[in-house]
């Protein structure tokens, strides 16, 4: 499954990439440097994703959907929750025992969301929306996704309008700190 597409095939396809992260990750034993890598390129992954769903596929929710007020509202509670685990990832090495729990936790978080988004929310906007305007949501996503932050900022605004003015600027920081520490190179 590639990249492209209409917002749906393009988020199922980044959540299909995650979850093949957290098989190689599960994979290692306890401790290995790698896991580090690993979570780290997880992390640019989910954030990238997550800035772009806040970005478009949530506005499209409470648009299209007769309760996306509260599906969106609920989908950003998630993503602050996952955040705070990664920020707290971000400042553990795989020695440390909380490393294993924090995963383990993220992992959990990252997976229910994902079956709530492609069991319960893709297929009622995919009903509710037109092809075209799905086609047009993925390729904003995509867009975004190129320009979004790496790392988690959790107390950056998550809805627009001020989501989308501050979120390119911490990208562009993000991936120049990536750049000089080389995270996220082994990915």
């Amino acid at each position: 499954m590639g990249h492209g597409g209409d917002v749906i095939h393009e988020l199922t396809t980044d959540h299909r990439e995650v979850e093949e992260m957290f098989a190689r990750f599960e994979a290692l034993p306890t401790g290995d440097g790698r896991r580090k890598e690993l979570v780290d390129q997880v992390t640019i992954e989910l954030v990238r994703h997550s800035v772009a769903e806040e970005m478009h596929l949530y506005p499209a929710v409470r648009k299209y959907l007769p309760d996306g007020d509260s599906l969106a509202d609920k989908e950003l509670e998630d993503h602050s929750t996952a955040e705070r685990t990664m920020k707290e990832l971000e400042a553990c090495e795989p020695d440390d025992p909380r490393f294993d729990q924090l995963m383990t936790s993220l992992m959990s978080e990252i997976r229910e969301h994902v079956a709530d988004e492609e069991n319960n929310l893709f297929p009622r906007l995919r009903q509710a929306a037109d092809a075209e305007d799905l086609e047009k949501l993925g390729e904003k996503v995509r867009t975004a996704k190129k320009t979004a932050p790496t790392r988690p900022h959790p107390a950056s605004p998550d809805k627009p309008p001020a989501n989308k003015l501050l979120d390119p600027g911490a990208g562009m920081i993000d991936r120049l700190r990536d750049a000089l520490s080389g995270r996220g190179k082994n990915g």
